[in-house]
């Protein structure tokens, strides 16, 4: 028992030494630069991605506008059942500012959202990140998840799960940014 508890405390020892060894860095703002990052009140990570027509879409090219950049995939049924009311908030807040960025982080994203289309079509656009490098910089672990970006080009808010986004809430805080 005492030769298994000493093993075991080895064994932890190690993982933390190793742990803290990590290359991973924190970037520090430069003086007088916002700090970039997916928290509230943090500029939002720059990106760019192809959308369904193969466009390039630059989230830095929509400054000036409220951005949702909704992170989904379309085997995930809470993604699916949150569209219809994207769709409606998008519909009604467009020619105010409003701009949806559905990002899609399959493998082979395109054949499958062209399928999903098919079915179910939407307005807003959809962003094609087959190798989840944005996922991955907006460290999104499970979906739907989301970022709503002010016209500043910081994030407001970050929605973890499906949610109604014709919900009274949800639409005074988009009236509140589009304002």
């Amino acid at each position: 028992c005492f030769k298994l508890l000493n093993r075991l405390l080895l064994i932890i020892g190690v993982t933390l030494l190793l742990a803290g060894c990590s290359d991973q860095t924190i970037e520090q703002p430069q003086s007088g630069a916002a700090a970039v990052g997916t928290a509230k009140g943090q500029e939002a990570p720059n990106f760019s991605l192809a959308d369904m027509q193969g466009e390039t879409v630059s989230l830095i090219d929509l400054k000036g506008k409220v951005v949702i950049v909704n992170f989904w995939a379309t085997w995930c049924p809470p993604c699916r059942e949150e569209m219809p009311s994207m769709e409606m908030l998008y519909r009604k807040y467009k020619d105010q500012g409003l701009v949806i960025l559905a990002v899609n982080a399959e493998k082979d994203g395109k054949k499958l959202v062209k399928n999903f289309l098919q079915r179910t079509p939407y307005t807003f656009t959809i962003l094609l990140d087959d190798d989840a490098t944005i996922q991955n910089r907006y460290r999104v672990y499970g979906f739907p998840e989301t970022f709503i970006i002010d016209r500043n080009g910081k994030v407001a808010d970050r929605v973890t799960g499906a949610i109604d986004w014709t919900s009274d809430e949800v639409v005074e805080l988009i009236n509140s940014l589009l304002q």
